[in-house]
């Protein structure tokens, strides 16, 4: 009796001693989901953008987690800043400003992406939509959806084109910046259709693979549904035949980079007479200096005045039109989003996975005469940053500033990866510091990154000459830019948070201007 009792015991203990060593390992390699979305400003509830905007699911998210709500892109413009997220590389040290792939760049080839990094480290890593701005599949164990991720695109029946609904000459810029309307309103070409041609709404370039649409209930999904739904569904099957190795899951929506196209419903959401300009200020751009660097031809300045031609020189009535489009979009998106953090909370991957979310960069609406993205001010370069993690305290808020660069370096720490990130010596070190001491202590002041975040504008120009750039700094209080030619702007986030008032020429405050140049170049020499 004695001797089953022994047994008994010891089996018990060996068990427990299994689950303890699970979850250690658990925790020690956790899961990963990687969710960025192209063109996403800060215009969601718990960022704060704009006050109309409608994100419960990005908010729940935060929530739960470290909203980071100074965080910016370290070149605001797609493929340069998705180059350098996904190496670590700062641009000023790789001099990728423009559209050259990662793969071909000379510094970054010889760097290893994070899923590179994590496939090293053991992972199993799978992903869909737009991720990497020119992806390699070989970087994956599993790809998911092969769709145009922009699509659908209006087409005439000859080529994708501008919407007919969208007014010119702002309908000339094409099918994907110069267009905007609810999925209900089918792109319809009369003289092309009397051919005999068809016309619609075109998924690919190249492709007549044409989007069903009936009604709301009746009709194809549109490219970031397919791939919140191929994510959840991959987060089930994970589930239910596991696999013998941790997993990092990375999602790429495309919405709301243009053309802003979303179901009707979510246009519905936001009337336009009742739509607010968000920190709008007409001619906020006269104490700043882009327009004598840049040309008028740069896409920011020449599509507000294109948008402000094409709606009678109502610059006001123009951009409604727009951000009506663009908040459906977020709307849109946000709900893909809650699909997939939904999946996870639903599985038994809950407590041992870690969500990141954020953007590529954000969205200039208007201000300073400018929309697009690619400039050196706050729209353009702040972003929404998320992570939750089941080593961390939720619904906590992080207000240093932080950047893209850094996250790098916190999927290392997070998840124990090691090993060399580069391929070769040829390749460009590890820019960013990681934010885990952020989620032990949000209010923390010792980490061991900079005091501030750092931007580059990518002018599609790759010089070698860092000097010849232009930078834009942003610590907690103070931003400060310099441009190619030297000339500089500085603006006072604790009194113009909207950047409305230029003091780079008040001579009380050039000590402060100095201090903020010097740890600038700190990062840019380091």
């Amino acid at each position: 009796m004695i001797k089953h009792f022994f047994i008994f015991f010891l089996c018990i203990g060996l068990i427990s001693c299994s689950i303890r060593s699970t979850s250690h390992t658990e925790i020690e390699n956790p899961n990963v989901v990687f969710i960025i979305v192209d063109d996403l400003n800060d215009y969601q509830g718990i960022f704060g953008g704009h006050p109309q905007a409608k994100t419960p699911n990005i908010d729940k998210l935060a929530k739960s987690g470290v909203a980071f709500k100074n965080a910016h892109s370290n070149v605001p413009v797609c493929s340069p800043s998705r180059n350098s997220l996904f190496t670590g590389v700062y641009a000023h040290e790789s001099g990728d400003f423009g559209w050259t792939k990662h793969f071909e760049q000379p510094t970054l080839k010889n760097n290893k992406t994070i899923m590179e990094y994590f496939s090293e480290n053991g992972y199993y890593v799978a992903g869909s939509g737009k991720l990497l701005h020119i992806n390699k599949k070989e970087y994956w164990d599993e790809w998911g959806v092969d769709i145009n991720n922009y699509g659908p695109l209006a087409f005439n029946g000859e080529e994708p084109v501008g919407h007919p609904s969208v007014p010119e000459p702002f309908r000339s810029i094409g099918p994907i910046d110069g267009s905007f309307a609810p999925l209900s309103d089918i792109p319809v070409f009369p003289e092309n259709e009397s051919k005999g041609k068809q016309t619609g709404w075109l998924y690919t370039r190249g492709k007549l693979d044409f989007l069903k649409y009936v009604d709301e209930s009746n009709r194809d999904l549109l490219p970031d549904e397919m791939h919140a739904k191929w994510a959840a569904e991959k987060i089930k099957a994970l589930e239910e035949k596991p696999i013998e190795q941790p997993f990092f899951l990375g999602v790429g929506f495309v919405r709301p980079h243009t053309p802003l196209y979303a179901p009707k419903r979510f246009f519905e959401m936001f009337p336009l007479d009742e739509i607010e300009l968000s920190s709008f200020k007409p001619e906020d751009a006269e104490d700043t200096y882009y327009k004598n660097i840049y040309p008028a031809k740069m896409k920011g300045l020449r599509y507000y005045q294109t948008l402000k031609e094409s709606y009678g020189g109502d610059a006001v009535l123009g951009l409604k039109h727009f951000l009506q489009a663009y908040l459906a979009c977020v709307a849109f998106v946000d709900e893909q989003i809650g699909k997939v953090v939904d999946a996870i909370d639903n599985s038994k991957f809950k407590d041992n996975t870690i969500i990141v979310l954020t953007s590529d960069h954000g969205w200039q609406m208007g201000e300073k005469d400018y929309l697009f993205k690619n400039s050196p001010w706050e729209e353009s370069t702040r972003i929404p940053l998320v992570i939750r993690s089941p080593k961390v305290k939720s619904d906590s808020e992080v207000t240093h500033p932080i950047s893209l660069i850094d996250l790098y370096p916190t999927f290392i720490d997070l998840c124990n990866l090691s090993g060399d990130y580069k391929i070769n010596e040829l390749g460009g070190s590890l820019g960013g510091h990681s934010l885990a001491p952020f989620l032990s202590n949000p209010k923390t002041t010792s980490w061991g990154g900079p005091s501030g975040a750092l931007s580059m504008v990518g002018n599609g120009l790759n010089k070698e000459d860092v000097m010849n750039q232009t930078y834009s700094y942003r610590t907690r209080d103070w931003r400060y830019i310099r441009y190619m030619d030297g000339t500089e702007e500085l603006y006072d986030h604790r009194v113009d948070p909207y950047e409305w008032t230029n003091l780079v020429e008040d001579q009380k405050i050039s000590s402060t201007k100095e201090k903020l140049k010097r740890e600038m170049f700190a990062i840019i020499e380091n």
